[in-house]
C-alpha cells in the first residue's frame, strides 16, 4: 500500500492511499495516521478511492486510527471509498461509524 500525506490547515491532514489494506499493510497504516496524529494534526481523512482491496485487519486499522485520533482530541473520516471497500464497510457496519466524504477536500473543509 502507498500512502501519500497532504497537510490541510493547522490540525488536520489527508491521508492518499492506494492498494490493498490488509494483514500486511496495516501496521504501516496504523504507524502513518499515528505518526501525523504525534505531527500535531489529530483530525486525519483517510482517501480510499484507489483502494482496491480491504480485509478485516485493514478493518481494524481504520477502527484503531480512529480510536487513536479521538484519543488525541481530534476525529478520523474516509472520503470517497471504492465499491469493493464500501462493500466491506457496509457489510461490517463500520459505514455507522465512519461517515463517508466524497472526497479529502471535503472531509476537512469544516476543520480548516
Amino acid at each position: 500500500m502507498d500512502i501519500v500525506v497532504h497537510e490541510a490547515g493547522t490540525e488536520a491532514a489527508v491521508l492518499e492511499c492506494s492498494g490493498r489494506l490488509n494483514m500486511v499493510s496495516a501496521p504501516a497504516f496504523r504507524e502513518t495516521v499515528a505518526t501525523v496524529i504525534e505531527g500535531g494534526r489529530p483530525r486525519v481523512a483517510v482517501e480510499l478511492s484507489r483502494v482496491e482491496f480491504l480485509d478485516s485487519s485493514g478493518l481494524g486499522a481504520l477502527v484503531g486510527a480512529l480510536k487513536t485520533a479521538r484519543q488525541a482530541g481530534g476525529d478520523l473520516r474516509i472520503a470517497a471509498p471504492s465499491e469493493q471497500v464500501a462493500m466491506v464497510l457496509k457489510l461490517s457496519n463500520i459505514d455507522k461509524i465512519l461517515r463517508s466524504y466524497a472526497d479529502g477536500d471535503e472531509a476537512v473543509r469544516e476543520w480548516v
